[in-house]
């Protein structure tokens, strides 16, 4: 691989990145416009600019190193991705954007009418942001280090330098041209060289030779290849925080409050679907083509197998041009991803810790955008730091500690507060805290170095089986012993959640953080 073709390929997609953000600060004047894009995105838009950042470095490098390494179970992370999207469309789309909210504390408190409850969803958005950010500063580091030999912190710096200036700048508005652009250079970027290497490469039989004597385990489902323990259990528990961590990512439902409507938000999470699932066909057959042609990544975790496999089926300026273009595939995935993760967490971290500590230290004297774009600096540097003292988890398991924290906290909360009125206020406070206790637990071991085999590493490495069940427990009981404490506005919030816009009822006020930060005034730009 040349570096400096991979490293040329590299700076155009920054500098379209920049360039395209510095077109959606033309157009970002409102305080709705950097949270919600004035909630005036189309579906098919929204539907690119969500595959955009949903295709995170786990999906661009990820599940083709998981694949290459652990063997077949591990395209359940492919599926797990997509069945997310259908499980987010049946069960919260629409009702989470009539909420008329946000972010997931502005929906927790309106249907809680809780601040204790909406404290506790900003901490855990705060908390899942920042773990699923880990993974995008690491795949950067690692694509750069690849390419050039540089240090994994220097791929990391750019891609949080360029995220903080883009969210700062330009906001929600901006982000969605960025994002839509970058699902397209993404699948591009991915689907190209496979093309390329199927039309050169005459000897399919090679693939399938590779796959039977000693690697034919790699091929058989739940095996215990690459030294897993208990495959039975880790795949169905892989399974439940996928499919339903999904919609407890932050920064995948704040683009449901860009829609106009829930029936926009409907067909958004459709185009999703074909979308996502386009995309996934790809990094299996890096895995495949990888067994041949990169047999000696195995040892290594895989996660470069889709930056190497060009150069490796064609060594000279081909396989060097493919793989500048895969590098370029894969910056867009970190920018994209960190790009709406960071809008997610600024925007809980302005809305409820620096606002309000601004207005009385300044004495009023600020302006509502600045306080977000001081919150879109915040919100990177401490992932950067974690990233500096963190160890090498690979990328898609990290993905996945932050899905299961996602299900065992959010996934509840959503499910049944939407879809159940005896929920009550503590019962939903207690199953926040439950879950996210048992699940960051999890992660904690992990990340610190998890247990060396047997029940306790596949219970810690795949906890979604026992912490999200848990949660549901939780909330179900405390919520039957607390009957006193469900919200006296239940009522008026369930017609709200699930009464199409175009019918005529009484919805009841707007969510309070919704009001104060609709009127806020205009953006001043220097």
């Amino acid at each position: 691989m040349s570096p400096a073709i991979s490293l040329t390929a590299i700076g155009l997609v920054v500098v379209a990145t920049i360039g395209i953000g510095l077109f959606g600060l033309r157009i970002s004047r409102t305080t709705s416009d950097f949270y919600v894009a004035s909630r005036a995105v189309s579906p098919r838009w929204n539907a690119s600019a969500i595959s955009g950042e949903y295709l995170s470095a786990a999906s661009f490098l990820g599940v083709a190193g998981l694949v290459l390494v652990n063997g077949a179970d591990m395209l359940w992370f492919s599926v797990g991705y997509t069945v997310g999207y259908l499980m987010l469309l049946v069960l919260v789309a629409a009702p989470l954007r009539r909420s008329g909210a946000y972010t997931l504390p502005d929906f927790a408190e309106t249907r809680f009418e809780s601040p204790v409850v909406r404290r506790i969803c900003a901490g855990l958005v705060v908390g899942i942001g920042t773990l699923y950010l880990l993974p995008q500063l690491h795949g950067a580091g690692l694509a750069v280090q690849t390419v050039t030999g540089a240090p994994p912190q220097v791929g990391a710096m750019i891609v949080a330098v360029i995220v903080v200036i883009n969210v700062a700048a330009g906001g929600m508005r901006s982000i969605t041209f960025v994002q839509a652009f970058q699902y397209w250079l993404k699948l591009t970027a991915l689907a190209t060289p496979i093309f390329v290497i199927l039309l050169v490469w005459h000897q399919p039989v090679g693939v399938l030779d590779s796959l039977h004597g000693a690697a034919a385990e790699w091929a058989e489902p739940l095996s215990r290849a690459g030294g897993r323990d208990h495959p039975l259990y880790a795949t169905y528990s892989l399974l439940l925080a996928l499919c339903f961590g999904t919609m407890g990512l932050p920064h995948v439902l704040v683009r449901f409050y860009t829609n106009p409507d829930g029936r926009a938000a409907r067909r958004t999470t459709v185009v999703v679907l074909a979308l996502l699932g386009l995309f996934y066909l790809f990094p299996p057959m890096y895995a495949v083509l990888g067994r041949t042609f990169a047999p000696d990544l195995v040892g290594t975790g895989g996660d470069t197998v889709v930056l190497e496999l060009p150069g490796r089926v064609f060594p000279g300026t081909a396989g060097d041009l493919l793989g500048a273009l895969v590098a370029a595939g894969a910056f867009a995935a970190f920018l994209s991803t960190s790009s709406g993760l960071t809008v997610a967490i600024a925007g809980v971290i302005d809305q409820d810790l620096l606002r309000s500590r601004l207005h009385r230290w300044t004495g009023g004297d600020y302006v509502a955008v600045n306080s977000f774009r001081i919150a879109a600096l915040i919100a990177m540097i401490v992932p950067y730091l974690a990233f500096t003292v963190t160890g090498a988890l690979s990328l898609a398991d990290t993905v996945g500690l932050a899905f299961a924290l996602a299900a065992s906290t959010f996934c509840p909360l959503l499910v049944l507060g939407i879809w159940w009125r005896r929920m009550s206020t503590t019962g939903a406070a207690a199953g926040l805290v439950v879950g996210g206790i048992a699940a960051s637990a999890a992660a904690l071991v992990n990340v610190s170095g998890a247990p060396q085999g047997g029940w306790p590493r596949a219970l810690v490495g795949q906890p979604a089986a026992w912490t999200m069940p848990l949660a549901f427990l939780t909330v179900i009981v405390v919520s039957k012993l607390t009957p006193d404490r469900i919200p006296a506005g239940t009522a008026r919030s369930m017609v709200r959640l699930h009464t199409p816009e175009a019918v005529d009822v009484d919805r009841g006020p707007a969510p309070l953080t919704n009001r104060s930060t609709s009127a806020a005034r205009p953006a001043r730009h220097a």
